[in-house]
């Protein structure tokens, strides 16, 4: 399952509700899944292979630095996978690899923000908030080596108080 989580001004939580470290509603969130309408079809278009880029509003919180390392993350193409290291020179950090490696732990959003595209600089999987085999599927998934007919995950929404 996943949570997805929000207000006005775009999707601000993304979070696996059986993985490793899940994402609860807060006190003063409401359900309203009707709200997340959209997001829901598009991460169904995804999970079935038909969907490669999203057109979500996002509002994730963070510092300068986790905002800045997220923008990065946003950028990286379907597909493809690159390193913490590789994300620090582009930040132009690049002794910042294990900076960038705890602010992509910290990402609000995955999937959106695709942060299982970054992988150590050996080329293991490292991390995941929503697991390894996760990681794993969702690679697989955008290399076109693993395709699903139904969504596995089914989502629900919760919005943020005002």
């Amino acid at each position: 399952k996943l949570l997805l989580a929000g207000d006005y001004n775009g999707l601000t939580h993304l979070g696996f509700q059986n993985g490793p470290a899940p994402v609860l509603p807060e006190p003063g969130w409401r359900m309203d899944a009707a709200y997340f309408v959209n997001p829901i079809m598009q991460l169904q278009e995804y999970f079935s292979g038909k969907r490669s880029q999203f057109a979500v509003r996002l509002n994730p919180e963070g510092t300068d630095f986790q905002l800045s390392l997220l923008d990065g993350v946003a950028r990286i193409p379907y597909g493809v996978a690159v390193s913490y290291g590789d994300i620090a020179r582009v930040l132009k950090s690049p002794k910042a690899v294990r900076a960038v490696g705890a602010a992509n732990r910290r990402n609000p959003l995955p999937i959106f923000i695709p942060c299982h595209r970054v992988i150590g600089s050996n080329g293991k999987l490292t991390g995941f908030n929503g697991g390894l085999e996760r990681k794993t599927l969702l690679l697989a998934l955008e290399r076109g080596e693993y395709k699903q007919s139904a969504v596995e995950e089914s989502a629900i929404g919760a919005v943020e108080s005002a």
